[in-house]
Parts: structure tokens; C-alpha cells; sequence
């Protein structure tokens, strides 16, 4: 069975934005520090690397706060993925980003702005307050590549999808998706 792409929602850090790309070029460039995809073992990062925790929070504190002047990139295919979707029905993204304007403005970027115009965006400030708004946007799946907030959804009787990302391998036994057209073959095909 199918699903139709108005149905399903998306988280953007880990999904549709390559947050991890991003941290690791800016601890390289920035800071010296060699961190490798693998090295980042638990969506908490500060829990998994040995490195300095003011580094990480400025790290994050520039892709939540400048994200397009920190140059963050989104997954492959994702903006393809998106645009297709959004000839069905609006694309919905729930994030814990605790502001909503600077990611808007990469969205608007990333997709262009006829897909902006169709895009549904809730910034919660947490990371555990998805699943009222899932519900409050009539959606039946979920995107994330948060394992735990995952399992919420699917407590609430919320279909998730995880996003495969090495913090969640082997912590959940739930739908896993490799990459953007793996969520497009969810859809058609």
C-alpha cells in the first residue's frame, strides 16, 4: 500500500537537512577537530565525542540560528523529492528547532519559492512535543531520525518512519528509510 505524499510529515534536521554533514565540516574548518560520521553514535552528540562542549553548542548554535551562511545542505535528493511531493498536497515539517524563521528562510531557499508556498512549518522548541501537531496536521506518517521520538509517534498511534542516521541503528526495531528515494518509493513506483 501506498502512501499519499499529503499524508506523511517530515522532520528537517537528519532528514531532509544533512545536519551531520554540516557539524563535521564546520568542527574541521573551524576548529581542527576531525570528527567522523560513525564517531556520532547518540543524537546527543555531546554524549559520543570527546570533544569540547562550547565547540558543539557554537556548532549548533550557527546551523540553528545562520544555517544557509553556515551552509547547510540538504540530503541528496530531497528538494526532487519534496517538489514532487507538493503537486499532491502541502509538505508538512515538524521540527524541535526552537525558531522558526531562519529554517523557513533555508526551506525557501532549498526548495525555491512556488514549494515554499506549499510548505506547512511548526517549529516546537522540543524535542518530545511532536506528535500533538502530527495529529493537528491530519497526518498519518512521520520522518524523523529520532528513534525515541519515533517510538512516541508510534505509542500514539502514529505511523514513523525512521530516517537511518548512525545515532538510531540498532536502537528500535521500526520502519527504517535509507534516503530520499526510499521515502519516494514509499509513495510511487
Amino acid at each position: 500500500m501506498k502512501i499519499h505524499p499529503k499524508l506523511i510529515g517530515f522532520d528537517i534536521d537528519g532528514v531532509v537537512a544533512d545536519t551531520m554533514e554540516a557539524f563535521i565540516r564546520l568542527a574541521a574548518e573551524d576548529y581542527g577537530v576531525s570528527v567522523l560520521p560513525e564517531d556520532i553514535t547518540r543524537f546527543q552528540v555531546e554524549k559520543c565525542l570527546d570533544v569540547d562542549l562550547n565547540m558543539i553548542n557554537e556548532i549548533f548554535d550557527r546551523l540553528l540560528f545562520e544555517p544557509e551562511k553556515s551552509g547547510l545542505m540538504p540530503m541528496d535528493y530531497a528538494p526532487a523529492v519534496l517538489e514532487e511531493f507538493s503537486r499532491y498536497g502541502p509538505l508538512t515539517f515538524i521540527t524541535a528547532r526552537p525558531h522558526r524563521d531562519p529554517i523557513a528562510a533555508w526551506l525557501k531557499a532549498t526548495l525555491g519559492h512556488e514549494v515554499f508556498k506549499k510548505v506547512r512549518l511548526v517549529a516546537t522548541g522540543e524535542h518530545d512535543g511532536k506528535v500533538d501537531y502530527v495529529r493537528e496536521m491530519d497526518l498519518q506518517y512521520f520522518v524523523d531520525d529520532r528513534a525515541q521520538t519515533c517510538r512516541q509517534l508510534a505509542d500514539a498511534g502514529i505511523s514513523p518512519i525512521v530516517f537511518h542516521q548512525p545515532w538510531n541503528a540498532g536502537r528500535h526495531e521500526l520502519q527504517i528509510v535509507d534516503n530520499w528515494l526510499s521515502i519516494r518509493e514509499l509513495c510511487f513506483i
